[in-house]
């Protein structure tokens, strides 16, 4: 994979060096895919998720990270649980 998820089918994600540590994340934001599907396991809604959590992303960005998530599930289900074993500070 050359970095640029775009060019495989995602509209709305995409990789940035330095960004996140080069983790797939929202064009134009710094929220990662896993950051969305971490709120989405936890029981937030598509709906609770633009409305609460993220307010600068859309409907269609988050069902394209659960997309992402069905592609790639052994990679954000590792970044999921290293956010969850996290310390809270």
């Amino acid at each position: 994979m050359n970095g640029n998820i775009a060019s495989v089918g995602y509209r709305y994600i995409t990789r940035q060096p330095g960004v996140r540590g080069g983790h797939a994340i929202i064009e134009g934001t710094r929220v990662g895919v896993h950051d969305v599907i971490s709120l989405l396991q936890n029981g937030e809604t598509v709906d609770s998720v633009v409305i609460r959590c993220f307010p600068n992303i859309t409907r269609a960005q988050v069902y394209e990270c659960l997309s992402y998530y069905e592609d790639h599930r052994g990679e954000i289900d590792v970044l999921v649980a290293r956010q969850m074993s996290a310390p809270t500070p």
